[in-house]
């Protein structure tokens, strides 16, 4: 089991920065892949951006390339989401999530969720 905290949710203005972070207590977070998703009102879950274990590997959904840029630390079993640029169409409650495999669909482990609420 992997519990995952996310944090760093607000409310900002349009063209403006946030910072999300996702904490996972315990040994095993360096062996898991992680992943960012949103649910904006009245849509679908959706995917935002996915790091390998390693960090060896990232990408991100087209909507948000060269915006948002997703790290780790391992030392700290945190994974962050660096917002840039933002718009109103990002409000939406993101979600942190973990998997064995990067490409995952579901992934297995997630968060409860930062709200970000963006106003133009």
């Amino acid at each position: 089991q992997v519990q995952l905290v996310e944090s760093g949710g607000g409310l900002v203005q349009a063209g403006g920065s946030l910072r999300l972070s996702c904490a996972a207590p315990g040994r095993t977070f360096s062996t898991y892949a992680m992943g960012w998703f949103r649910r904006a009102p009245g849509k679908e879950r959706e995917f935002v951006a996915a790091i390998s274990w390693n960090a060896g590997s990232t990408y991100y959904a087209d909507s948000v390339k060269g915006r948002f840029t997703i790290s780790r630390d391992n030392t700290k079993n945190t994974v962050y989401l660096q917002m840039n640029s933002l718009k109103p169409e990002d409000t939406a409650v993101y979600y942190c999530a973990a998997d064995r495999l990067l490409y995952s669909d579901p992934y297995r482990y997630w968060g409860q969720g930062t709200q970000v609420t963006v106003f133009s």
